[in-house]
């Protein structure tokens, strides 16, 4: 992967390429410490991962628990202590097999077979140890100083559900102790954060076994939904997008020609209608080209920016299903531009501009990536250079940073993705930019130039949020939950201090909710310590006003704030002018 600076030179990625060295080492490193505890093992695969590393390993009918992780720690500690070196050595293909095979590494031999006959495999060995690695690895295994065994799942055999489920030990590793803790502390504070369980607590919204993937929104919840699109909606009315609607089922005949049948099939959802194949859309772009076609086009209208909060489904394996974040249908705050080659700078730029102040909007820093031409893609090497340049040239305009992500565009395009880093510094994939060359084509879709001929336009795909509920998802655990006031499906909580102000706390309430801010009012028999820790707490709301006997001979409420002790005394009406503000503003 290469970051490209604004100046056009690659920056230096040394530390990114140390730290994957100091995973995969430790990958190996604990694959040796598991031989040591329980010989029979057969190893399958053991990379190094985004966050550390993890090794997938057979252990017959044993099951691994958590005083076994610290087992395994423990002995993977002595063997750094020990000092072994990494000795790197190649063997030819038969010569591998017969190493692997007095091993008794079946999975490796599976391994060794999928490759050329005329292959040359190469070998790290520490100690006692062997594996069959492409490396490379650290020198010495005291290099290694800062690790810790994170969790035990199952993976299939090559990810196939058919093979046999294998047992995978995962860790993180970090240069030093310091980079480790702070890791750690990052991934206590997550887990406080958690928007399943903030989710729960703030009843926002609830998932069932009647429905697996399918979220379950409350009004809190769909509160905040709501205002996320309310927001959508205005600031894309404002740069010129018009908005549709398009059907959520649709002939497989569609599909076809917009090629998801043949690259998306394994997750789309079918049906049948009529006795004819129908598949539930996936994405919505397919439907707008058929808006798009529906009649003709000038080269004056262009470009055509075309917004759609669809309603979309996508197969997902049950067990990657996550809250919010993994889910089988979402709203998608889809767009498409169709526009001539000449305008692809501008657009790109604009939509660029657009998402980032959207972003800003929520307190959000971001990386981009550009991702370029997978192996399975459609269309000419020259249309996939044109889209590429594109990109490149637009986000070289901007000035901005950006990293090549070799091969991992759509298959009908080159893309810019938005990674998104939260207030804990982790970072979430949300805003792409697709560039399309293809599904016009696949399409026959038209636009009449100048000369009254007839042109192929160019189109992109882009989302702002990517999917709503993930977006929300990602906001519970920025903000753990306290909302600012525009956002926050309670603004106001009303607490009586006894039964005897409950009418005064009524009327305050009436006016609240008459100037249209988002209040309740706690009328249980509870003590006020209690409903003002459950209210800053739980409820997580902005303001609490606490009402009393010298609140209502005065007229007046006593405000407290979600973050603070301190309670202030004021008019309701300066309250109201105050909270409208922050809220008509969308202050965050």
């Amino acid at each position: 992967m290469k970051i490209i600076c604004n100046d056009g030179n690659i920056c230096d990625c040394a530390q990114e390429e140390e730290l994957n060295i100091i995973r995969h080492s430790a990958a190996h490193i604990m694959a040796q410490a598991i031989e040591r505890l329980y010989p029979d093992v057969n190893f399958a695969y053991g990379p190094a991962n985004e966050n550390g590393f993890y090794y997938d390993v057979d252990l017959g009918s044993r099951k691994i628990t958590e005083e076994d992780l610290s087992a395994i720690e423990q002995e993977m500690k002595k063997i750094c202590k020990e000092n072994l070196q990494f000795k790197v050595f190649t063997l030819p293909r038969e010569e591998a097999k017969k190493l692997m095979s007095e091993r008794n590494e079946k999975y490796k031999l599976e391994h060794i077979d999928d490759l050329p006959d005329d292959a040359v495999i190469s070998f790290y060995q520490q100690g006692d140890y062997v594996d069959m690695c492409v490396g490379p690895h650290i020198t010495y295994t005291k290099v290694l100083k800062a690790f810790k065994l994170t969790k035990v799942s199952g993976a299939y055999w090559k990810a196939d559900k058919n093979n046999k489920m294998l047992t995978r030990i995962n860790g993180i590793a970090f240069r030093t102790n310091e980079e480790l803790d702070n890791y750690l502390k990052m991934m206590e504070e997550a887990e406080k954060r958690d928007h399943r369980k903030i989710g729960r607590e703030m009843e926002l919204f609830m998932t069932s076994e009647v429905a697996h993937g399918f979220p379950f929104f409350l009004d809190k919840g769909l509160i905040i939904k709501n205002l996320l699109i309310d927001y959508w909606r205005e600031i894309h009315r404002r740069e010129g997008y018009t908005e549709i609607s398009t059907p959520m089922i649709l002939n497989r005949m569609l599909w076809e020609t917009s090629g998801h049948w043949f690259h998306y099939r394994d997750k789309m959802y079918t049906t049948q209608i009529d006795e004819e194949n129908y598949g539930i859309k996936p994405m919505n772009c397919p439907g707008g080209m058929v808006v798009y076609k529906s009649r003709p086009h000038s080269y004056k209208e262009l470009p055509i920016r075309c917004g759609e909060l669809g309603l979309v489904h996508r197969h997902e394996l049950k067990g990657t299903l996550h809250g919010l974040f993994r889910v089988r249908c979402f709203t998608q705050d889809d767009a498409h531009i169709f526009m001539t080659e000449e305008q692809i700078p501008d657009e790109i730029k604009g939509v660029i501009r657009l998402i980032d102040e959207v972003y800003g909007k929520f307190g959000f820093k971001y990386h981009l990536e550009l991702s370029t031409r997978p192996e399975d893609s459609i269309g000419s090497d020259e249309d996939w250079e044109k889209a590429t340049n594109g990109l490149r040239k637009a986000l070289d305009d901007l000035g901005m940073d950006y990293v090549i992500n070799e091969g991992d565009g759509a298959f009908y395009g080159p893309k810019i993705d938005f990674h998104l880093q939260d207030s804990i510094g982790r970072t979430w994939q949300c805003g792409t930019i697709q560039l399309d060359f293809q599904l016009p084509l696949n399409f026959q879709a038209e636009y009449i130039d100048e000369s009254s001929a007839p042109q192929r336009p160019i189109m992109i795909h882009r989302v702002v949020f990517g999917s709503i509920e993930r977006f929300l998802g990602i906001l519970i655990e920025h903000y753990a939950g306290k909302f600012p006031v525009w956002l926050a499906p309670v603004q106001v909580k009303i607490l009586p201090v006894s039964e005897k102000t409950m009418d005064y706390s009524k009327q305050i309430y009436q006016k609240l909710f008459a100037a249209g801010i988002r209040c309740e009012l706690d009328m249980r028999d509870e003590k006020i310590g209690y409903k003002i820790r459950e209210a800053q707490q739980v409820a997580r709301v902005p303001y609490m006003l606490v009402l009393g006997a010298k609140e209502a001979e005065a007229n007046s409420i006593t405000v407290r704030k979600r973050d603070s002790a301190e309670s202030i005394t004021m008019q309701l009406e300066k309250f109201i002018e105050k909270v409208k503000e922050l809220n008509d503003n969308r202050i965050s």
